[in-house]
């Protein structure tokens, strides 16, 4: 019998999994999830990015890179620091990202449509557990 930690792990693993096959640019997770994080920090240093994304700075350096010579973002000079640089997203990232949130978000609004309205008042109750399980630290 699965614990309840395994449960809510399997869960969230399936439902992640289920959200990745919405995709259909050629971007991995990987990428798709930086080119979140850069959206959302606005111009950024790729150590802000590592952090956001909680993962090396050699790891983003490398994702980064793919992600500019395709040209989904640009990268700029500190205007304070010689040393640093600045990404931001392009005009080709905000759609790119554009059309795959949006088109995850169709996928899910229809699941969601058939749940009951209790059922999606739990939901959104566990929604906010689980953001705030995913950023504790603790």
């Amino acid at each position: 019998m699965p614990t309840e930690s395994q449960r809510l792990a399997q869960a969230v693993a399936r439902l992640n999994r289920r959200l990745r096959q919405e995709r259909q640019s050629d971007l991995t997770a990987t990428q798709l999830s930086v080119l979140g994080s850069v959206r959302v920090l606005g111009s950024a240093t790729p150590s802000q990015i590592a952090a956001r994304e909680r993962v090396s700075q050699p790891s983003v350096a490398r994702t980064l890179k793919c992600l500019l010579e395709d040209a989904y973002v640009i990268k700029n000079p500190h205007p304070n620091d010689g040393r640093q640089v600045l990404i931001s997203m392009s005009d080709l990232g905000e759609k790119v990202l554009a059309e795959e949130r949006q088109r995850r978000d169709l996928w899910l609004d229809r699941r969601l449509a058939t749940l009951t309205t209790d059922e999606r008042a739990r939901l959104r109750d566990a929604t906010d557990l689980l953001v705030g399980l995913a950023e504790d630290d603790a």
